[in-house]
């Protein structure tokens, strides 16, 4: 009997978050997806929360929660988007743009935890499968 594609990718899209919540969660990053969020915010100063939400793909709901949180934290700050008085912009502080380099460690150390026993050609291969099964997934 084969698993369910769907199955396999939720069980370790909740194992590496806990991985990652525990690994951040001395650095006042939690759950909820707030690491894709600073690491947005970092690579796209500027950005909107609405931006962010169709970005990442998460609701408006969880978008608003890490945002707060992460400027509860001292990771970000809200600017007024002169364009729009109703939106404000989002920018690191200086606190998140000195942590950007343990955050990606953190990632990147996750990633390697995650391919550990995989070749190089393994590796690039399941990359491949992945996003041909995510396009699949947009085009659904």
């Amino acid at each position: 009997m084969s698993v369910p594609i769907g199955k396999l990718i939720s069980y370790l899209h909740r194992q590496s978050q806990k991985v990652l919540v525990r690994d951040l969660l001395p650095y006042g990053i939690g759950s909820g997806g707030q690491h894709t969020f600073l690491k947005l915010i970092l690579n796209t100063p500027g950005i909107t929360q609405d931006q962010m939400t169709v970005e990442t793909k998460f609701d408006k709901a969880t978008t608003a929660r890490s945002v707060k949180h992460l400027e509860e934290a001292g990771y970000i700050e809200r600017r007024p988007d002169p364009a729009d008085r109703r939106s404000s912009l989002l920018y690191p502080t200086a606190k998140a743009i000195a942590f950007k380099p343990t955050l990606q460690s953190v990632l990147d150390d996750l990633n390697i935890r995650l391919s550990t026993g995989l070749t190089e050609e393994e590796y690039a291969q399941l990359i491949a499968l992945l996003q041909k099964v995510r396009q699949n997934v947009e085009n659904v």
